[in-house]
């Protein structure tokens, strides 16, 4: 288990790398930063599905200089943590809950021993789902949470009934470990930039390219029906009018104006179902977000400066230097 480091993306320095353990006995792999001086509580950077730590180091990076110490992970089945079949590349999900074990090993072996308050996370897509679930069933260890073009329904035909239906009927017949009708094992980030989804910057394109390039374990394919399946059942439970009536934490979405992967109208909608949410579209922003041109990013960095607290912390500082 290490951190893969390249000259075109190195890992900001003073990184403590460390294996968790979830109650079901899937090792993780998790990164920790601490700013230099006083930090202002700490951000758990929740990866999207197929990524992983070193994606995030310019993320990471920005975070630091902002004060903040820093908890990153991979999901269980992707990047650097154990994966979940004999074939490595197939992204695979045995249940929607499963994610939730995860945020309990991140919480009780990283974010409790080692990590200064408040918690808050920032959360990509799938993650962003699967800390609204965690929220949902009680968990309450993140004060706030900024969700990045959360996955609360698909885009297009893969959000249409006839796929859900598909999934569930073909994951019924025991087929769950093959990809989805039409999937491989080449992740997105490594097919050409020319009409790909993810992002309008072919700067941060090439990086995440070059990334899997240099260190191929980390690369995951396409998903498998099993956990296109499991992603449904977890979106349609989040939808649930009872399951968002149970959301208590502060969220601010940032949503993607060309998004086609996720529904951005299911998340203007979603924000609005929440007690305390707010949701701000980017136009011109594809899915990932946090991946694209310096100009969406920084009106990106403005929404989450402008979210969450700080004076009070740096007061605190102040106070306890004096």
């Amino acid at each position: 288990m290490e951190l893969i480091d390249q000259p075109t993306n190195p890992c900001p320095p003073g990184a403590r790398l460390m294996a968790l353990r979830t109650s079901d006995g899937v090792e993780l792999r998790a990164a920790l930063w601490r700013p230099q001086g006083f930090a202002r509580g700490t951000v758990a950077l929740v990866q999207g599905r197929a990524e992983f730590i070193e994606k995030y180091y310019e993320v990471i990076a920005e975070l630091l200089s902002r004060g903040f110490a820093v908890a990153a992970f991979d999901w269980r089945g992707q990047g650097l943590s154990q994966r979940l079949l004999r074939n490595k590349v197939k992204g695979h999900l045995r249940r929607s809950t499963d994610y939730c074990l995860d945020l309990d090993a991140l919480i009780a072996q990283a974010l409790a021993p080692e990590c200064p308050k408040p918690w808050y996370a920032l959360a990509h897509s799938m993650g962003a789902a699967a800390i609204l679930d965690y929220a949902g069933a009680g968990g309450d260890a993140f004060s706030r949470l900024v969700g990045v073009a959360p996955m609360l329904a698909l885009s297009g035909m893969a959000g249409s009934t006839l796929a859900r239906g598909t999934a569930s009927t073909l994951n019924a017949l025991g087929l769950g470990r093959l990809y989805v009708p039409g999937g491989g094992p080449i992740t997105l980030a490594q097919r050409p930039y020319a009409g790909n989804i993810l992002t309008a910057d072919p700067r941060r394109y090439a990086r995440a390219a070059q990334i899997l390039d240099f260190a191929p374990a980390l690369a995951l394919g396409d998903p498998t029906i099993g956990w296109i399946r499991q992603s449904y059942v977890l979106m349609e439970r989040l939808n649930s009018d009872d399951f968002a009536r149970k959301i208590k934490i502060p969220a601010l979405f940032v949503a993607a104006g060309d998004d086609r992967l996720v529904s951005t109208g299911a998340i203007e909608r979603y924000a609005r179902k929440l007690k305390v949410a707010d949701c701000l579209v980017l136009p011109g922003a594809r899915h990932e977000i946090l991946m694209e041109r310096d100009e969406i990013r920084a009106r990106f960095w403005a929404a989450f400066d402008g979210f969450l607290p700080g004076e009070p912390f740096l007061q605190q500082a102040a106070t306890t230097a004096g």
